[in-house]
């Protein structure tokens, strides 16, 4: 018996692991392609990129797609023992999304500072970005929510949230690749939800990447600057 008889999920594991993507660019090729095989997006869809690795994503997204590029400004809580362990995320418009059970192992007050934190560095950098990007009104518009994966889904949740406010025509949710029990939990929350890769075996978003490096605020500025000539 094969390792595909012992484990069945194996096989699959395997065949995905070979469609990494090469980065983040190559990325948001993949989701305009899928976007537009498999979504009516209409003329005046706008694609907001989650900051920061979701910016890179979304540009190329919205390049493929001739629509307008903006972002929505999301930070993730980190658990005290463990950054990359989401206890939920906090958004522009006051939005929040917590995880009830691994904040109540964390306890309020390590929560309420956690939150204090991350909404100063989420005001910090959105505020850099609107003094080159200024925000484009959503208001009965299709938007394409990007990012460069989902685990937990807490940093999507809270950006869907976030455009309650804007009152778009439709919230569409794109990744090159997530954790198909989370994508499937989200497409309850979002109108579509867009993915690629849905592996059975996903670990880590930066598993599915061959280069997968930290994108700078910088990096995040230069996008905006080029599109809008500055």
């Amino acid at each position: 018996m094969g390792w595909s008889g012992l484990y069945p999920g194996t096989a699959a594991c395997f065949s995905q692991l070979m469609e990494r993507f090469r980065d983040r660019r190559q990325a948001g090729t993949r989701v305009a392609e899928e976007l537009a095989d498999k979504v009516d997006i209409g003329p005046s869809a706008v694609v907001l990129g989650i900051p920061r690795g979701g910016v890179v994503v979304a540009d190329v997204v919205a390049r493929e797609l001739d629509a307008e590029l903006d972002v929505i400004a999301v930070e993730k809580l980190g658990s005290p023992w463990n950054p990359e362990l989401a206890m939920g995320a906090v958004g522009e418009e006051e939005a929040m999304w917590i995880d009830a059970k691994v904040a109540k192992q964390v306890g309020v007050s390590m929560l309420a500072c956690t939150i204090e934190a991350e909404r100063a560095e989420l005001a910090e950098k959105l505020a850099d970005i609107r003094r080159i990007q200024p925000r484009i009104d959503l208001d009965g518009r299709t938007t394409i929510i990007v990012d460069d994966g989902v685990a937990t889904g807490s940093t999507v949740r809270a950006a869907l949230l976030a455009l309650e406010r804007a009152k778009p025509a439709r919230r569409i949710l794109a990744v090159p690749v997530g954790a198909p029990q989370t994508l499937a939990q989200l497409e309850e929350v979002a109108d579509v939800v867009v993915c690629p890769l849905r592996p059975p075996c996903f670990q880590a978003v930066g598993s599915w990447y061959e280069v997968f490096g930290q994108v700078s605020q910088a990096e995040v500025r230069e996008i905006f600057q080029r599109r809008r000539g500055i």
